[in-house]
């Protein structure tokens, strides 16, 4: 029987430790939800191993097909730019397809609203309570808007408010937003980082939570990000089956 695709799942990196520490704690859950499947790590920046240097590894080893996985949220420049410029820098013989970025999902809310009740928050709470949707903000106008849709989608799921909110690049930042949900009379603000893993964006976003009653952890390794991450390796799967059946 053929070896499924390698996937390899590209981060972005970061000089703060706690972010590979977080990625490589999310690929072990990928890897205990799909034992069947080689998952390999990579960054774009920062830290080792590179994306180049993991896809001459695979093809020394005689790997000819390979699924990269954007480690990112939404559809911004590192995945419209960044990483299809590295991956047509791969060895020759590597069949190589991108994966779709993670969000949206409704697995990814699933995972946001595990990690508030982690934090102190139960189900019971979401009629009186306010929730910031804070991101770590893009200048690319497609990945701003899907954050707000995310936040309106979700403030249909029973919460009192929910307001998107930027740690860069766009407006408003969390604190303000904190206020916003404060003024239209939540009777408890909760912020939720829509991000991936730690560092210098979401330390922003924990600053700008000062005021608010709940600070949520990150995304992580929540199950539900690591299925976020099998689902999107096996949608390009299909998607190959689909275009050599064509």
């Amino acid at each position: 029987m053929p070896h499924s695709p390698v996937l390899l799942v590209i981060a972005h990196g970061s000089r703060d430790p706690r972010h590979a520490a977080t990625v490589h704690a999310l690929v072990r859950e990928v890897r205990a939800q799909r034992p069947g499947v080689r998952v390999e790590t990579a960054f774009l920046d920062f830290n080792v191993p590179s994306v180049h240097g993991v896809l001459e590894s695979l093809a020394a080893q005689g790997v000819r097909d390979v699924v990269a996985l954007p480690l990112l949220l939404t559809r911004a420049f590192h995945a419209k730019a960044d990483i299809p410029a590295v991956l047509r820098q791969a060895p020759r013989g590597l069949r190589i397809r991108q994966a779709d970025v993670l969000g949206p999902d409704p697995l990814l809310v699933a995972a946001l609203e595990r990690r508030l009740y982690e934090a102190g928050l139960t189900p019971a709470d979401k009629p009186t309570t306010g929730v910031v949707l804070a991101s770590a903000g893009s200048s690319d106008p497609e990945a701003i808007a899907v954050i707000a849709e995310i936040a309106r989608e979700w403030r249909h799921t029973g919460w009192c408010a929910v307001r998107p909110a930027f740690a860069s690049a766009s407006l408003p930042r969390t604190a303000d937003a904190v206020r916003e949900l404060r003024a239209l009379g939540c009777a408890r603000v909760a912020v939720a980082p829509y991000v991936l893993a730690p560092g210098r964006l979401p330390d922003r976003i924990a600053e700008g939570a000062a005021e608010a009653d709940v600070l949520a952890d990150v995304l992580g390794a929540a199950p539900e990000v690591a299925r976020v991450l099998v689902d999107r390796y096996e949608h390009a799967l299909a998607r190959q089956l689909t275009a050599l059946g064509a």
